[in-house]
């Protein structure tokens, strides 16, 4: 994997997708899931993911990156709640570190957001949050790959980096869910982004996932399934082609998804959250 030419890009791998999941058990979250129907504010956290970063379109302005999975999701819930505004504080760069201190990489280079806050990504979410009780439904979150990704870089030390993570991460969730006790919360589960060794690190990435599954159960929030949308099924062969298809890893050493891997993450999405579908 050609880690050095993609590090910025890397950090911001997300947590923040998933096909054949459903609204409830099947998708590893407790029966219990939060489930409510789309509100006034589509609320987006995380890191690249959620940005809709795609190495293709440098320096573009925020505008520019519009083919992500959260514009795609968004204009589905249009078409159940054609009114639903979207407030996307995704930050390149960003970890469950910087999501929790503040510090963001992408802001410290001068990067611009989709909606701009301050401080820390939590603390804007949970401010937004009690600015408009009950109004914020649904809630996606993507926020993994900036803790994580590459994991085949890591050696002895990747189950410690992910035991670390998941404990972060399992306090942000908290956090969410407190602050927002009945919306719909949605958060990306881990897949395996690295297509030129994926049986050698895929136990290390489904541990990742298992790990936020965990902490969506207990926060009653539901998970999209990342390894049935981006890997999917079969053989290594057919996986790798996959990847190479929905993401940039095999023509740029860019693990972040084309526009068909976005929209891939968005039906993820829609299966997790269980909405009922409209043509």
């Amino acid at each position: 994997m050609r880690i050095k030419a993609t590090k910025r890009l890397l950090l911001g791998l997300a947590a923040v997708v998933f096909l054949a999941v459903s609204g409830t058990a099947a998708s590893g979250t407790s029966q219990r899931s939060v489930y409510q129907p789309p509100q006034r504010y589509y609320l987006a956290l995380g890191d690249s993911m959620a940005y809709g970063l795609q190495p293709t379109k440098a320096n573009r302005p925020p505008a520019g990156f519009n083919t992500g999975y959260v514009d795609v999701f968004a204009a589905r819930l249009r078409k159940l709640s054609p009114k639903i505004q979207v407030v996307n504080y995704g930050c390149p760069g960003e970890s469950t570190v910087t999501f929790t201190r503040g510090g963001c990489d992408w802001l410290k280079h001068g990067g611009k957001l989709h909606d701009a806050f301050r401080g820390s990504q939590l603390k804007a979410a949970e401010s937004f949050l009690r600015a408009h009780p009950g109004a914020v439904s649904p809630i996606t979150v993507t926020l993994w790959g900036g803790d994580l990704v590459p994991l085949s870089a890591r050696g002895k030390r990747a189950s410690r980096a992910i035991t670390s993570f998941a404990s972060r991460f399992d306090a942000i969730v908290k956090r969410l869910r407190a602050a927002a006790p009945t919306s719909e919360i949605i958060v990306s589960g881990a897949w395996n982004p690295e297509a030129d060794r994926l049986a050698q690190v895929e136990p290390l990435y489904r541990s990742a996932d298992r790990a936020i599954r965990r902490s969506a159960t207990a926060s009653r929030v539901r998970v999209a399934d990342m390894f049935a949308a981006l890997d999917g099924p079969g053989n290594t062969k057919a996986q790798k082609a996959r990847l190479c298809s929905l993401t940039f890893f095999c023509s740029m050493g860019d693990p972040h998804p084309t526009n068909g891997g976005y929209r891939a993450m968005a039906s993820a999405f829609m299966s997790a959250a269980g909405y009922p579908r409209k043509p």
